[in-house]
């Protein structure tokens, strides 16, 4: 497995998103196969494991914490806060964040986070009180690294002149370029950020194995509450995986193995986390570190995805309004 840099931090060329082995796409798996599955991706080499106090709430935190134990000194934990999980809503006070962290290294296993990520931008916290908050956590080393996600170009700006971010985590695809368009991925860029795809395959949709006659629970699975996942924009998008079958196809790859290809070859310092539960899904996207994507295929691709339309927005209006523009 290659290493790629998220600011200072070195980890795998490719990570493992942990969350929908406990939540949020379907009910939790069972206990003894998510283990498996997370000690399977650091016996194929991957060292950079990806959670959040919310993920259950709390039970992804402690299902990673037991799983990577046995070589915690090994690989790299992120996880993340600014939920306030007793009253609902955003919380990012630098009180609330000191609390947190100690139950979310309690729960990990663990004496310090390697990278902790403001989950969302708290419009009523400033971000300079944030990032002093999370300087404070790192000078007593229960913190190593600051991350962002859904956080905008300005804001990273801000929060980075405080504590050096070294990565910032948003949704980013072949289906969802936002990042590319917003001065994200420029800024990051710009002051030697890393950046985390979440939702690298298009949260499932890319792998071609989801179409109008999906069921998604609504109990549990949150893309059922989604745009992009109602049975007409699923149907409508269908000429999205065509295209990228005929491109995956001449890579004798799959479509997830290209999805995640091309990610990693846009910028040198992307590294994205897909999530599976299925040791099989697993190996084939750590497949996708060996699929080299030349600059005329590259140009090719996006000729072809440009003359198309995307579908449907990317989560619910009460997610999106958490989503900083």
């Amino acid at each position: 497995m290659k290493t790629r840099k998220l600011g200072a931090l070195e980890v795998s060329a490719m990570g493992a998103g942990c969350m929908s082995i406990s939540a949020n796409y379907g009910p939790p798996a069972d206990k003894h196969q998510g283990i498996q599955v997370i000690r399977r991706a650091y016996e194929k080499g991957v060292t950079f494991f990806d959670t959040a106090e919310v993920y259950g709430p709390f039970t992804n935190e402690t299902l990673v914490g037991e799983a990577l134990a046995p070589f915690r000194d090994k690989i790299v934990i992120a996880t993340k806060f600014g939920f306030d999980l007793e009253k609902g809503g955003l919380n990012s006070r630098p009180e609330h964040i000191k609390k947190v962290v100690d139950a979310s290294l309690t729960r990990l296993k663990t004496d310090r986070i390697d990278l902790y990520y403001q989950h969302r931008v708290d419009p009523s916290v400033p971000i300079e009180d944030v990032a002093g908050a999370i300087k404070d956590l790192i000078q007593q080393g229960k913190v190593l690294h600051f991350g962002l996600s859904e956080a905008s170009a300005r804001t990273i700006r801000r929060a980075h002149a405080i504590q050096p971010v070294a990565a910032v985590q948003t949704e980013y695809s072949l289906m969802n370029r936002d990042p590319e368009n917003n001065g994200v991925l420029a800024v990051c860029e710009e002051l030697g950020i890393g950046f985390v795809p979440w939702g690298p395959m298009g949260m499932g949709y890319l792998t071609g194995t989801i179409d109008a006659n999906t069921q998604l629970d609504a109990a549990t699975d949150l893309r059922a509450g989604f745009e992009r996942f109602t049975p007409e924009n699923l149907a409508a998008n269908k000429p999205i995986i065509d295209v990228l079958k005929i491109f995956s196809e001449k890579k004798n790859a799959t479509p997830a193995q290209f999805a995640l290809a091309w990610l990693m070859a846009q910028k040198p310092w992307i590294v994205p986390i897909p999530g599976t539960r299925n040791p099989n899904h697993l190996d084939e996207n750590l497949g996708a570190v060996h699929i080299a994507l030349t600059a005329t295929e590259l140009q090719e691709i996006d000729t072809a995805f440009s003359k198309l339309t995307v579908h449907g927005g990317r989560m619910s209006k009460m997610q999106m309004e958490r989503v900083e523009s």
